[in-house]
């Protein structure tokens, strides 16, 4: 599976490491990625999510059940 939040659908960025003599070679900038399984109240079962940090803090704002709606409405769940 990729490195993809499935709440926020934050992926690796591309950039530089820029050395003391200001050489450039191309580096990943990997998400913050875990996964963390939740109890979904009104389906009444487990879900197991690969989730980011910021991703856990949006599920822990606005709840599990919006934060899935708002996910599956732009396309970031693997359904």
């Amino acid at each position: 599976m990729s490195k993809i939040c499935q709440i926020t659908g934050k992926r690796a960025m591309v950039g530089n490491n820029v050395s003391h003599s200001n050489r450039k070679t191309k580096r990943k900038f990997n998400v913050n990625l875990f996964t963390k399984k939740f109890y979904w109240v009104e389906e009444d079962c487990w879900v197991s999510l690969k989730i980011s940090a910021s991703g856990l803090r949006t599920v822990n704002k606005i709840g599990l059940d919006a934060a899935l709606k708002r996910a599956a409405e732009k396309g970031y769940l693997n359904a």
